[in-house]
């Protein structure tokens, strides 16, 4: 990881499951990330890519499945991962405006890749998620380019930065500043070691809203910022395990990242587009399989309950990392989002 503030720095745990070495979605192995942040004039955003493994997506599928809790959103590609369960392109995340972009730029990656697309085999289905990040940054400018998601492709490694950074420049949370933050846990299952990672693009919660772990509320008034009103935000959480899960079950698994978002203070307002969608790099499904019948290791569901805490813990423990690592920030037409941070030091200097 970046050596960003996170949010055990500041003393933000949760839970009690043992976290991956790098408390990352990347502790799942073969998952990397990749950030293209755009940060000038009155730019506050950018692109994030996440690739599920080294190899040929289109050709190598990931089981996967997503979960609406609100779905006051415009992503792309949710239909057919609800319908088939697998994903067959990179994860990006953006801005509300770049999706059709993004859309653009991860098509030309599969065909690039693979010139069958289309013509002897079927079409790709690029998968993009966004946050409206029109308070900070001037999303009406269109300033991501396909190139922009290409440096994102390229970038995406094990150790990524967490904050304002790629699609979390200009993000929002509880009305300090949000962006992007990651936390995962270690289950053992049969005496072996596996992870489940969460990643979140965090723009959401009604300022004065949030809760710690410890059940203090804090509010953006703490750092001396203004506080709105209402929720309009959004949260994209996306989970990835080694775990072997059937779709059915990765569903089942990310539904419990609501947990997270209510143990913050979230009610899933009415503006807000709230996602999660998650995928196991322990179950593939190959395009050119050409056998009639294919066998897959599953999950005994008698177990998934760690699996459910673990979703819970991490969503949770990521979008504090978010908050943790952004900084405050000011953006288009003089907007300004305070940190976390600045608010919990009033906090302390009042308790002292």
């Amino acid at each position: 990881m970046s050596q960003s503030l996170r949010a055990r720095d500041m003393g933000l745990a949760c839970g009690s499951l043992p976290t991956g070495p790098r408390n990352s979605l990347s502790d799942v192995p073969g998952v990397t990330v990749g950030h293209r942040t755009l940060n000038h004039g009155d730019l506050r955003t950018g692109v994030t890519a996440i690739l599920p493994h080294a190899g040929n997506l289109y050709r190598e599928k990931p089981i996967a499945a997503v979960h609406v809790l609100n779905g006051f959103g415009k992503s792309a590609g949710l239909v057919q991962v609800e319908e088939l369960g697998t994903l067959e392109t990179p994860i990006l995340l953006t801005n509300t405006l770049s999706v059709g972009t993004c859309a653009t730029a991860l098509v030309r990656h599969a065909v690039a890749a693979n010139p069958d697309i289309g013509r002897e085999t079927a079409t790709v289905n690029p998968l993009v998620f966004e946050c409206n990040d029109g308070w900070l940054n001037d999303i009406q400018a269109l300033a991501v380019a396909e190139e922009d998601v290409r440096i994102a492709l390229d970038a995406a490694a094990p150790d990524f930065a967490v904050g304002a950074v790629g699609a979390g420049c200009g993000m929002s949370t509880f009305g300090f500043k949000g962006g992007i933050g990651t936390s995962s846990r270690r289950l053992t299952l049969d005496d072996r070691d596996f992870h489940l990672g969460v990643l979140v693009l965090s723009n959401f919660g009604r300022a004065g809203d949030l809760r710690l772990p410890d059940g203090t509320r804090v509010s953006p008034d703490m750092a001396k910022a203004p506080v709105l009103e209402t929720e309009k935000g959004s949260i994209i959480i996306i989970a990835a395990t080694d775990i072997p899960l059937s779709d059915r079950q990765l569903k089942r698994v990310i539904r419990r990242s609501g947990v997270g978002l209510a143990r913050l203070g979230s009610f899933w307002g009415h503006g807000s587009g709230d996602i999660a969608l998650g995928f196991t790099t322990g179950n593939i499904v190959h395009h050119d399989e050409e056998a009639g019948l294919v066998e897959q290791c599953v999950l005994n569901e008698n177990r998934i309950d760690l699996l459910f805490e673990a979703m819970a813990d991490a969503t949770q423990e990521a979008i504090l990392d978010a908050l943790a690592a952004a900084g405050p920030m000011t953006g288009r037409d003089g907007h300004h989002c305070p940190g976390l941070s600045d608010a919990l030091k009033h906090l302390s200097s009042r308790k002292a």
